[in-house]
């Protein structure tokens, strides 16, 4: 049983997997002062990390943000990316699952993984360009990324749920 319940988890973790890297894809909108782009592979990332726990969240994120960066034309950020969002994966992973079923707990939980990602690319974006000033200008967008992921996680999870039990 226990086999089983892993297989279900592992191909759920997969199936969002390529989800995070198919809305990435599917929603672009270029950022030009920081040479990124806003998407929305948070969504499947944060869903990841809220249904599945932290290393799910952590692989899902983290692979899912590399990937689609090597697919749309930014290898330099793959990298990046998987650090980013793997950190932004396990950190709502993480507190998602401390904070159990409440609704405030897991809002703070996506806001707390969307600030992490964001500080990372602050950081990425002002080595690679060598001035803070990029990594300054890059927030907003990543910050808008996630919180439009967020609220797609935080409307989808609840229902998924239901649906996975």
């Amino acid at each position: 049983m226990k086999n089983n319940q892993r297989l279900r988890r592992l191909t759920l973790a997969a199936l969002l997997l390529a989800l995070s890297v198919v809305l990435g894809r599917f929603f672009i909108i270029p950022i030009p002062w920081t040479h990124g782009y806003i998407n929305l592979c948070d969504a499947g990332i944060l869903i990841a990390a809220m249904l599945l726990g932290p290393a799910y969240g952590t692989a899902v994120g983290g692979f899912g943000g590399m990937f689609l960066d090597l697919l749309s034309g930014y290898p330099q950020y793959a990298l990046f990316s998987l650090i980013a969002h793997g950190l932004e994966g396990f950190t709502t992973g993480y507190l998602s699952r401390r904070a159990g079923e409440r609704r405030g707990y897991q809002i703070l939980a996506l806001i707390v993984g969307v600030v992490v990602m964001a500080l990372c690319y602050f950081f990425s974006d002002s080595f690679m360009y060598h001035t803070w000033m990029v990594g300054l200008l890059s927030i907003g967008g990543n910050l808008l990324q996630g919180v439009i992921g967020g609220a797609l996680a935080l409307w989808l999870v609840p229902h998924l749920r239901k649906r996975i039990q």
